[in-house]
């Protein structure tokens, strides 16, 4: 059965042009204003919304705002449509909570790109979130704890981000090993024993593979760019720690108990915090940042530095990486857990060769 795609517009030549392109794979519904398919919604459930910016009487951003307040639409994925290039308005669209745009006149095969793409991804997700209320119900009848489906949607979900940016899926993996060394080596050494007890350090490492699951949410253009973003590119990618915090609460925020949770989200919102309070997205400072998040921060770090990207190579020796890490001392990272992470260079250098 073809998916169902939306197309609202007040151009007829658009509707028709939108008609020529997506029909020979999907069906199409046509509405030329925001009354006409807010109307239409009433009683259908399209797999897609082409929505137009620009209309008369209500522009798709007013559109917008009522999808996302009523609880039978605010789920569906909607693309924006638009004449207008101006970064001012291709980030209001994400910050809407649109999944993609497209400009106008439409260019066939981007526009048939963008649309496979966005209801592959919403498919994903319709299919994880189907295998977490299956596990739920399943351990709900039986009463038994949650650990199976706690580990069933971390590697959904960073198989999920894996299949969007295969270096994404890499560094999960290599971050969950580095933070779990981290938290023991500090425990070792005597520096926050009152948090890091072994089952705080079991969730946490659990937790770590979830850390950039917003991503998911960030266009391909942004996500996938080889070279430096811009301002406005950077920060559509800031709000990946947001997207992960409502992910993350849609997710497991009603089957997971509440301290697993909220150490999830914290790893996953404040990771990009930094020690004197220069970091996104809240600007917490020092101890106010989560312990989990500053772990969180050493590790992601080290490993976008030791690995290859798609916009910069690896940095070699890793002594050269410690060196970087240890400018940051004070400023981007917590001075204690930066120094015992500088202390592990054999550590590390051994398992890196291995």
């Amino acid at each position: 059965m073809k998916n169902v795609i939306l197309v609202v517009d007040d151009d007829k030549t658009n509707l028709s042009l939108a008609q020529r392109i997506l029909g020979p794979q999907y069906r199409i519904a046509a509405g030329s204003s925001g009354e006409a398919a807010l109307k239409y919604l009433e009683t259908h459930r399209p797999d897609l919304i082409l929505l137009d910016i620009n209309m008369p009487n209500m522009d798709g951003f007013e559109v917008m705002e009522k999808l996302r307040s009523d609880v039978h639409t605010e789920t569906i994925p909607v693309i924006f449509l638009t004449a207008d290039s101006l970064a001012e308005t291709e980030i209001k669209c994400f910050q809407m909570g649109a999944m993609d745009f497209v400009t106008k006149p439409f260019v066939p095969d981007i526009l048939l790109s963008r649309v496979s793409k966005t209801i592959e991804l919403d498919q994903y997700r319709h299919n994880l979130e189907n295998m977490v209320n299956i596990q739920a119900q399943k351990i709900t009848e039986s009463s038994l704890r949650l650990g199976r489906i706690q580990d069933s949607v971390i590697i959904g979900m960073a198989n999920l981000i894996e299949s969007r940016d295969g270096s994404t899926g890499k560094h999960v993996k290599n971050t969950q090993t580095y933070v779990r060394m981290i938290a023991t080596e500090l425990l070792a050494k005597g520096y926050y024993t009152q948090e890091l007890t072994p089952s705080y350090i079991e969730d946490l490492c659990k937790a770590a593979p979830l850390h950039d699951v917003g991503k998911i949410k960030i266009p391909d253009a942004i996500l996938q760019k080889p070279g430096k973003l811009t301002a406005e590119e950077f920060e559509t990618m800031k709000l990946h720690t947001t997207h992960s915090r409502k992910i993350i609460q849609t997710i497991i925020g009603d089957i997971e108990d509440e301290h697993y949770v909220r150490l999830v989200e914290d790893i996953a919102l404040y990771h990009h915090e930094r020690w004197d309070g220069t970091g996104y997205p809240t600007g917490l400072t020092e101890d106010n940042i989560p312990l989990s998040a500053r772990i969180m921060a050493v590790a992601d770090v080290f490993d976008a530095l030791y690995e290859e990207r798609c916009y910069k190579p690896p940095v070699r020796p890793i002594e050269r990486i410690m060196q970087i890490m240890s400018e940051g001392r004070g400023t981007q990272f917590d001075p204690v857990i930066i120094d015992v992470f500088v202390g592990m260079l054999p550590q590390l250098k051994e398992m890196l060769e291995k």
